[in-house]
């Protein structure tokens, strides 16, 4: 099929559907939960020079300069000005299609600087300022030489210059993420273990996790090296943590959970080294699209509530076109289910793959919870799981379409064959945070001729349509959902 027939047959009314809904989403989400934003002056974007009277780095820049410019490198720009930027991005990279020789040939009257497909206009973030729900805060040394200060970094390892900043002035943080951050600056600094530095020279205390939902609800995990302590010397510590929350100062943060993990390795699982629940409730929940779900210490959830209900919204319209109701849905990297859960009304089964157990655990919980009875999660590696299910869906019969949502790494090479030779997949929709990266070599693969030689031997997809979300306002990132069909 022609890339002309193929854009005929889902685009026009897909396009319209989703500009529709994203629009009513904006619409209600600005309306309920940034109203006050409006009619709020905008504050001037070079106003912590004048407020922070900190010592300026090399530069000239302040330290809240420089720490706004690595995490937040949009923040002197209008959100318009955002927007077009991201535009531009994502119309490159998808250009770099164009020049692929895998690729069917195209008119040499082609624009090939632009991709040979519809992209449409990135759909903005109903939430600007303050959105993330989920913010990580270092422990290092600070401007003034203190090394139990919690923020940020500011440097280079290598050229060991590293200065941790707070982020009390960074805009897409929320002020509650902000509290927490200075009640364990606080906590720390009272304490009489030193902080965690670098592993191989001593410490304990280690970074803090905050994360917190729409209502409000506020979870704290903190992180840290047992070294030589006793188990009787850290539940001693531990008590020290809970008290200051719970009674102390840092009761002001109104914690509904505490979590403390201790690991002697820089990143762990919660199976290598489970969350210790220490006060509170173990998990805090959040909704999306009209469906609750439960979040775990160490849970994926996309980081803007808001804008996640955007994204959504616009991968079950291109998952499940309302011309198409029904068949199955393969969600793979199906994290805690929201993909699948939420566009489970308008199809009638749902299989979703999850490598992280706590993850698929939380997905089927979350089923039960929204009474979703036509969803099944499988706990495994994807390129493990896949093929053997893709022989049963075969002889199931009926409609098939797949959604991916891998992490930056992109997909296993054995996903990417097994979703290329099962015929039953005619639509196909991948949704990256990374484009540039791995992902490319994704659409590629999709995309290009018959390889026996890699195995790769099924129909090629053709890129149908791209739809960019900005989930992630003051920096260059954005999620872009693309569709492929055959």
């Amino acid at each position: 099929m022609s890339l002309a027939a193929a854009c005929s047959r889902s685009v026009p009314s897909v396009t319209s559907h989703i500009l529709k809904s994203s629009r009513k989403t904006c619409r209600l989400l600005c309306i309920s939960t940034d109203t006050s934003q409006a009619d709020r002056p905008k504050p001037p974007r070079r106003r912590w020079r004048k407020r922070h009277e900190s010592p300026c780095s090399s530069d000239g820049r302040s330290w809240e300069e420089r720490l706004a410019d690595v995490v937040t490198p949009l923040w002197r720009l209008s959100y318009e000005e955002q927007l077009e930027l991201k535009q531009k991005q994502q119309e490159k990279i998808l250009s770099q299609l164009s020049f692929d020789p895998h690729f069917p040939p195209h008119s040499p009257s082609c624009d090939r600087s632009r991709p040979l497909f519809p992209v449409l206009s990135v759909l903005p973030s109903p939430v600007r300022e303050g959105y993330r729900n989920k913010s990580s805060f270092s422990v290092n040394r600070g401007v003034d030489g203190n090394p139990k200060t919690v923020g940020f970094y500011v440097g280079l390892a290598k050229e060991r210059n590293i200065v941790c900043v707070s982020g009390d002035h960074l805009l897409n943080m929320p002020e509650k993420h902000k509290l927490v951050a200075r009640c364990y600056q606080e906590f720390i600094r009272s304490s009489p273990l030193e902080p965690c530095l670098l592993f191989h020279t001593g410490g304990h205390w280690r970074e803090v996790t905050v994360r917190t939902n729409a209502q409000g609800h506020t979870m704290a995990i903190v992180y840290f090296h047992p070294q030589t302590l006793t188990p009787e010397e850290v539940a001693a510590h531990k008590a020290d943590l809970v008290e200051f929350f719970t009674q102390g100062p840092g009761s002001i943060c109104q914690l509904d959970s505490l979590f403390f993990q201790e690991s002697t390795m820089t990143r762990c699982t919660h199976e290598e080294s489970p969350y210790q629940l220490l006060y509170g409730q173990p998990h805090i929940y959040e909704e999306v699209l009209g469906f609750k779900f439960r979040i775990s210490a160490d849970a994926f959830f996309q980081v803007n509530q808001p804008a996640a209900q955007v994204l959504y919204g616009t991968v079950r319209d291109l998952c499940v076109p309302n011309t198409e109701p029904g068949g199955t849905l393969l969600d793979v990297c199906c994290g805690t289910g929201a993909i699948g859960i939420t566009a489970s009304p308008k199809v009638d089964r749902i299989i979703g793959i999850e490598l992280v157990k706590q993850a698929v655990e939380d997905a089927a919980h979350n089923a039960a919870l929204n009474n979703v009875l036509n969803c099944e999660f499988l706990s495994g590696k994807a390129e493990v799981v896949l093929p053997g299910l893709m022989s049963c869906l075969s002889a199931a019969g009926g409609g098939l379409t797949a959604v991916v949502n891998p992490a930056r790494a992109g997909l296993h090479y054995r996903v990417i064959r097994a979703l290329r030779n099962q015929p039953a997949i005619r639509r196909l929709v991948y949704v990256s945070c990374k484009p540039d990266g791995e992902a490319m070599r994704n659409f590629r693969e999709l995309c290009c001729a018959p390889d026996p030689k890699k195995k790769l031997t099924g129909e090629a997809f053709t890129p149908t349509l791209a739809v960019p979300v900005d989930m992630f306002p003051h920096t260059p990132h954005c999620e872009l959902v693309l569709l492929f069909e055959r």
